[in-house]
């Protein structure tokens, strides 16, 4: 078994727990308001500006032997940059007030997800980095796409309403297939470990943040 493959094992229950969600049961099925749309959105952006400074914290702690990773590293940063940026006009394409979103604070399970993963990058490993990779990139594969069909058809919202959920899901379906072959070089099991505890951790807070979010009426 790859470490790729042993990674998405390891995390069968979190990832379950992720999917469980109210939300996002209710999302793919149709049952969702404009309200809550927004508010995902909401707390998409706050954790999604924190990606490239994630990402440059992994980048300059990468010990030597790590090399080769530095280089994927930057890749990562030339696609992520400015997608939160997208998540503004989304939000501004469904009517709401995006210009109060950057000053609004963050719920607070997508506050201790970001700092949760700066914090392992200093004090831990910098790989660690990649635990949270898995479980965006991975969520947006299984998911995105879809919801946003479905959402926009209940809605009745412009396609410029779902930018972020339409371009992350094709992208990250390649992306996907570019962080196997990365993990799948990780030889060490230090790093091994800290991935998947950082992907364990991660997919719960990213599970409690859509728990956060406005419930059905």
């Amino acid at each position: 078994m790859s470490f790729y493959e042993s990674l998405v094992e390891q995390t069968t229950a979190e990832r379950d727990y992720l999917l469980s969600a109210p939300i996002i049961r209710d999302a793919m099925a149709g049952a969702v308001t404009r309200q809550r749309y927004v508010a995902f959105l909401g707390q998409a952006y706050h954790h999604v500006r924190h990606t490239v400074p994630l990402l440059m914290a992994c980048g300059a702690r990468l010990p030597p032997r790590l090399d080769w990773l530095r280089s994927a590293v930057i890749d990562y940063l030339r696609e992520e940059n400015g997608h939160e940026k997208w998540i503004l006009d989304d939000i501004r394409a469904c009517g709401a007030d995006a210009d109060a979103v950057p000053d609004a604070p963050p719920n607070l399970p997508t506050e201790l997800m970001v700092a949760y993963v700066h914090d392992r990058i200093a004090r831990d490993n910098p790989v660690s980095f990649f635990g949270m990779v898995l479980v965006l990139e991975g969520t947006s594969v299984a998911l995105a796409s879809r919801a946003a069909g479905i959402i926009q058809d209940r809605l009745g919202l412009p396609a410029t309403a779902f930018g972020y959920l339409t371009s992350h899901g094709s992208l990250d379906r390649e992306h996907i297939e570019f962080f196997r072959s990365l993990m799948d070089r990780l030889d060490d099991a230090g790093d091994q470990a800290a991935v998947v505890h950082t992907a364990r951790v991660v997919y719960r807070l990213y599970a409690d943040m859509f728990r956060s979010l406005p419930q059905a009426a």
